[in-house]
């Protein structure tokens, strides 16, 4: 309980940080000032967890601990990151190499590289 009261304060701290007010991120949010306000006077363990997310993508704030996110991964980055990585550690030494191999086959193929460096994954 006292790890969501911190979370609560995080967030609402952010908030004020980053928008003039809460009732100003309600509407970017979309959601009612009131139940924003009440989530954050008696915490976001009630508030549905799609919105909690939502909030966190917004803020860019690591929805796990609600650290910042770094500005050069969005969490959708550090989900792919995560995933490949649970993967890649599955291997054996022999498959990490083939990996790597395939990985620096691709990246010399124009029709599997990034042309924007911000382009969205779709992972």
């Amino acid at each position: 309980m006292e790890s969501e009261k911190n979370k609560t304060q995080v967030l609402k701290s952010v908030i004020l940080q980053r928008y003039r007010s809460v009732r100003q991120f309600a509407g970017v949010m979309d959601i009612p000032y009131s139940t924003l306000v009440t989530a954050l006077e008696r915490g976001i363990e009630g508030m549905a967890y799609s919105t909690v997310i939502r909030m966190c993508e917004v803020l860019e704030l690591n929805p796990v601990d609600f650290s910042p996110l770094e500005e050069s991964d969005g969490l959708s980055g550090q989900i792919i990151t995560r995933r490949v990585m649970e993967k890649y550690n599955k291997l054996n030494r022999a498959g990490r190499r083939k990996v790597l191999e395939f990985m620096d086959d691709y990246a010399q193929i124009p029709a599997y590289t990034m042309e924007d460096p911000d382009e969205e994954d779709l992972i």
